[in-house]
């Protein structure tokens, strides 16, 4: 459901292997929210908040430190940015979703702000840093 498309290349590969991470986080969310035979899929939100939340700081990183060694003038923008996308992750309210409270609408919510993010941060900030 959700892949890199060629508009979201950065042409820094190891960028761009990252993203492809990242989007595999959407998908594995996309699929948690559509399948029927979980009743309670708390555990793996939770799983796949903290898988994504330290994978997220580990390509900010990688993506900041490229950025300071080629001297990009837009860094600042993009480390604000990058915190943002973490106290968004770090804001869950994880334990209204414990006591099931809308499982699937806290799902929907996640995949939204995060395929949203990628998509608009990838195309109109990333993808400048290969220029």
């Amino acid at each position: 459901m959700y892949e890199m498309k060629p508009e979201y290349y950065t042409d820094i590969p190891f960028v761009d292997e990252e993203h492809k991470k990242l989007f595999a986080y959407a998908n594995e969310a996309y699929e948690l929210l559509h399948d029927e035979f979980i009743p309670d899929k708390y555990d793996r939100i939770v799983a796949i908040l903290t898988e994504l939340r330290d994978y997220t700081k580990q390509h900010f990183s990688h993506e900041e430190a490229y950025m300071e060694s080629i001297q990009y003038k837009r860094i600042f923008t993009q480390k604000i940015q990058h915190q943002e996308f973490i106290d968004k992750l770090d804001s869950i309210d994880m334990e209204s979703i414990d006591a099931g409270e809308d499982q699937d609408g806290a799902i929907g919510d996640i995949l939204t702000f995060l395929t949203d993010w990628l998509v608009h941060h990838i195309l109109e900030l990333d993808t400048l840093i290969g220029k």
